[in-house]
């Protein structure tokens, strides 16, 4: 199902490097549009989720604790709460470390992995400001707090403005895309698939995403997992 390598699909399949003409969203409330992703023709799968009282406190109380935050590690099911719960500290409430934990149980049990690579960050900055594809099968991603990713639909993206085609020029004066109102952004709480360049069939139409500009004051708490090995 997903490539170890997209270089070595577009030399065994010389189409695979052809313009994909159509990639759609699918976005429900309900956890299971996440399984969507497997659909060839679907480049991001968006859970609408809506985070209860609780756990935005959890997550207020987390970054009135925490100026600067950044953790990376690879975990499994099995170990992911434990694992969470110490990063975090021990004064820190355990709802944000047993949510962060079924994410990953639900990541892990949909793509058959015994592990995966997660990325917990308090950003008060763009990390990725330009748009981009990753190079990866698929990455989860999620808001906790702040202004979520921006992305843009595959129809209306020109590729061939991404990355040194830019020029150097700023998205907007790129031609990566025609129209401001072209950028799409997930809300704080969404789960979203997005669907990387390394997936087999998906190479030249990996989601276009990057990160929201951030006023000054402004924070967000995100978390990323990723295919690990």
């Amino acid at each position: 199902m997903i490539s170890a390598s997209a270089s070595q699909t577009i030399k065994d399949n010389p189409l695979a490097a052809m313009p994909v003409k159509f990639r759609r969203v699918t976005q429900s409330e309900a956890p299971s549009v996440l399984t969507d992703i497997y659909e060839e023709d679907n480049n991001i799968s968006i859970w609408q989720r809506k985070l209860s009282a609780e756990l935005k406190a959890s997550v207020k109380d987390f970054l009135a604790s925490n100026q600067k935050f950044q953790t990376s590690m690879i975990v499994t099911p099995e170990n992911a709460l434990s694992n969470v719960r110490q990063a975090l500290g021990t004064q820190s409430s355990p709802l944000l470390s047993e949510n962060i934990a079924e994410l990953v149980d639900m990541f892990c049990f949909l793509f058959g992995l015994k592990r995966t690579g997660l990325r917990l960050s308090i950003l008060d900055r763009a990390m990725c400001p330009k748009f981009h594809v990753d190079k990866v099968p698929c990455r989860l991603i999620t808001t906790y707090q702040g202004i979520a990713t921006e992305w843009l639909s595959h129809q209306d993206v020109n590729r061939e403005k991404l990355g040194a085609g830019s020029k150097g020029q700023p998205d907007h004066l790129s031609g990566l895309f025609e129209h401001s109102h072209d950028i799409q952004q997930l809300n704080c709480g969404d789960v979203a698939l997005l669907k990387g360049e390394h997936w087999e069939g998906n190479e030249n139409a990996g989601l276009v995403h990057r990160s929201p500009e951030l006023l000054a004051g402004e924070r967000r708490l995100i978390l990323t997992l990723d295919f690990s090995n």
